[in-house]
């Protein structure tokens, strides 16, 4: 997979999960994508202050993520 195919896919992950985040006041972007297996995201919005952002991490963004490219490791939201 090429770093453009593994961006495009990731970029699907986060758009189906935007809407949930939405939904909350919060959003998501992709800020890189390192060796091709770790993806940094930035939680925005009302996800900076939320209680329940590791859960929605780990549960949602990084299992979705996974979906879409498994060869990806590791997902960290940069502050």
């Amino acid at each position: 997979m090429t770093n453009e195919e593994l961006t495009l896919n990731v970029e699907k992950a986060l758009n189906e999960i935007r809407p949930f985040l939405n939904s909350d006041g919060g959003d998501i972007s992709l800020v890189a994508i390192e060796d091709a297996k770790h993806v940094k995201v930035r939680l925005q919005g009302a996800c900076t202050s939320c209680s329940l952002s590791i859960s929605t991490m780990k549960a949602g963004v990084e299992t979705t993520i996974k979906k879409y490219a498994p060869q990806i490791e590791t997902v960290e939201n940069i502050a």
